[in-house]
C-alpha cells in the first residue's frame, strides 16, 4: 500500500508516521524547505502542542464541527498524544490551564521529534516540493503533478493547512485541490484574531483583566467571555477577544458590538455604591480628577467622553442621575465592530472543506475513494490552549490510520 501525505505540518507529519507504523510505503510532500514550519511559531515559539484535559472538556473548547471531531479524538486523544510525544523522547511540562510545553519551551523539538520518526518509519521526506494538483481519474486519484513530475499513490492525504500565516505556508492550496474533484469548501475566515473596532486612539496598548467582553447583536448577547484583553491601533485583541473572534467568525459584522463590563465583579448597586464613596473623598474636585482610583488613566478621557458630564463640573455638582447612568457605562462600554484584521495575521482559519462530505471515522472523502483530509484544511477549530494542534493530531492519526485500512 502506497500513500502519498501533502503537506509536511503537525497533522500531515502524524499522518505519515501513522500510516506508515500502519505498514505503508509513505512519501510525504512539503512544498517548503522544512518541515512543521508554522509549529515553529506556536506558542510564541515555545509550542503549546496540547492540552491535557479529557475529551469531554476539549470539546468545550471546540468551536467549529465538535461532533465529526469525537472519532477522531477518541481514537488519538490528548493522552495518546501526550504519551506519543513522551515515548519519542520529547520531554513534556503542563503549566497553567493543563497547557503541555516542551520542557526545553523550543517548538523546534516538536517538529525534531517528528522527524526522527519520520525517519525510523522510512517515510520518504521530499521538501521543496509543491504539489500543483491533483489528478481524479474514474472517481479515484491516480497521482498529484508537482514541478518535480508527477507523484502516484494508491491513497492520498492532503493536510496542507488554511490560510492563516501564508509565509508558513498556509496559502489555501489544499483547499483549492478539494475543491477541483469536487468538494464544498467553507469561505475561510480569520480565527484567533484581532477585532477592528471605533476604539479611541488613546486606548491603544492598554491591556485590562478581569473584565468581561460580550458580543452583541442589538441587545441580544452572542456570546461573552471573562478574563484579559488589550486593545490595539485598529480595535481590540488578547485571550478573549482571540475567543470570541472564532466564535462570531460567520456572523454579519454590520450589526455586531462590542460590550464591556469594566467591573463584573460588581453589580449595578455595588457599583453606585463605590462610586457614591470615591464621589465623597473627591467632593470638591473636577469630575475628571475623580476616577483615577476606578479605572486606568487612558480609560479615564474615554469614560469622561462618553459619560457626556462636562469634565470641569464639582463632582459634589453631580446629580444622582448622571451617576446612576456612569455606573451603567462602567457596566456596558460598547464600541462598534468594524471586522477583523488581516486574515493573513490570524492564528487558525475558520471554515474549510466541508465535513459533511468527510467521513469521521476515517477522515476519508465521500466523493473521491481514496482521498482523505486532515488538519486545518477541514473546516473545524478550536480555542487557544493546545486545542488546535491537538486536532491536527488526531485527524491526522486517524486519516493515517484510514488510509490504510478503507477498502
Amino acid at each position: 500500500m502506497k500513500v502519498l501525505v501533502i503537506g509536511g505540518g503537525a497533522a500531515g507529519m502524524m499522518a505519515a508516521v501513522s500510516a506508515a507504523k500502519n505498514g505503508a510505503e509513505v512519501t510525504l510532500l512539503e512544498k517548503n524547505e522544512k518541515l512543521g514550519k508554522k509549529i515553529y511559531i506556536t506558542g510564541k515559539g515555545r509550542c503549546n502542542l496540547l492540552n491535557c484535559c479529557d475529551i469531554e472538556e476539549f470539546l468545550q473548547n471546540v468551536n467549529t464541527n465538535k461532533k465529526f471531531l469525537m472519532s477522531a479524538l477518541y481514537a488519538f486523544s490528548p493522552d495518546d498524544a501526550y504519551s506519543f510525544f513522551s515515548d519519542a523522547g520529547l520531554e513534556l511540562k503542563t503549566e497553567r490551564g493543563k497547557r503541555v510545553f516542551p520542557v526545553s519551551d523550543k517548538a523546534s523539538d516538536v517538529t525534531k521529534t517528528f522527524e526522527k520518526l519520520l525517519k525510523k518509519y522510512k517515510v520518504n521526506v521530499l521538501l521543496n516540493t509543491k504539489v500543483n494538483g491533483l489528478v481524479l481519474e474514474n472517481g479515484k486519484i491516480t497521482r498529484v503533478q508537482t514541478q518535480s513530475g508527477d507523484f502516484c499513490a494508491d491513497r492520498f492525504i492532503v493536510c496542507t493547512g488554511g490560510v492563516s500565516y501564508p509565509s508558513t505556508g498556509s496559502t489555501g492550496d489544499g483547499l483549492s485541490f478539494a475543491k477541483a474533484v469536487g468538494h464544498n469548501i467553507i469561505e475561510p475566515k480569520g480565527g484567533l484574531i484581532g477585532l477592528l473596532a471605533d476604539t479611541p486612539s488613546e486606548l491603544a496598548g492598554l491591556t485590562l483583566k478581569n473584565v468581561n467582553a460580550k458580543i452583541l447583536d442589538g441587545e441580544k448577547v452572542l456570546h461573552e467571555e471573562f478574563g484579559e484583553m488589550l486593545f490595539t491601533h485598529k480595535g481590540v485583541s488578547g485571550p478573549i477577544i482571540l475567543t470570541l473572534s472564532s466564535k462570531i467568525s460567520r456572523c454579519d459584522f454590520s450589526k455586531l458590538f462590542l460590550s464591556i463590563d469594566l467591573k463584573p465583579a460588581l453589580d449595578e448597586k455595588q457599583l453606585d455604591l463605590r462610586l457614591q464613596r470615591d464621589f465623597a473623598e473627591f467632593s470638591n474636585k473636577q469630575f475628571s480628577n475623580s476616577l483615577d482610583n476606578l479605572l486606568p488613566r487612558s480609560l479615564v478621557s474615554v469614560i469622561l467622553n462618553k459619560s457626556e458630564i462636562a469634565n470641569n463640573t464639582k463632582v459634589h455638582q453631580i446629580t444622582s442621575q448622571q451617576r446612576k447612568n456612569l455606573v451603567k457605562l462602567l457596566k456596558n462600554l460598547k464600541f462598534k465592530l468594524l471586522g477583523t484584521e488581516d486574515i493573513h495575521t490570524a492564528i487558525i482559519t475558520c471554515g474549510g472543506v466541508d465535513t459533511k462530505q468527510i467521513s469521521p471515522a476515517a477522515m476519508k472523502s465521500k466523493l473521491v475513494d481514496n482521498l482523505f483530509f486532515a488538519g486545518e484544511v477541514l473546516d473545524v477549530d478550536a480555542f487557544t490552549g493546545g486545542f488546535n494542534l491537538q486536532i491536527a493530531f488526531s485527524t491526522g492519526y486517524l486519516a493515517g490510520v484510514g488510509s490504510t485500512q478503507e477498502k
